[in-house]
């Protein structure tokens, strides 16, 4: 069973930075892409950043030169750089996995809160 194991949440003050980490049980470069998504109190889950196979990565205009999807193949884990955070960037944060077979795999969310 695929696991996705999601760290590195907290409370932080605006244009602070924070990173989070999300461990896979398996290799992720079985996955067809992986992402990293967020939802706020009252709002719908959003796509933040996505890191594909072959190492095209996107973002959510909001984030886009604040945030940097990474990965380290050698311990099967994907980083989300968040730097300049807002307080509009409150919100839990998920990891996602798409794979090649079968649904979508889905971390259990760590919360990320800023605010002074």
């Amino acid at each position: 069973q695929v696991q996705l194991v999601e760290s590195g949440g907290g409370l932080v003050q605006p244009g602070g930075s924070l990173r989070l980490s999300c461990a896979a049980s398996v290799s992720i470069s079985s996955f067809v892409s992986m992402g990293w998504y967020r939802q706020a109190p009252g709002k719908q889950r959003e796509l933040v950043a996505v890191l594909l196979r072959r190492g095209n990565t996107d973002y959510a205009d909001s984030v886009k030169g604040r945030f940097t999807i990474s990965r380290d193949n050698a311990e099967n884990t994907v980083y989300l750089q968040m730097n300049s955070l807002k307080p509009e960037d409150t919100a839990v944060y998920y990891c996602n996995a798409d794979r090649v077979v079968g649904p979508d795999v889905w971390g259990q969310g760590t919360q990320v809160t800023v605010s002074s």
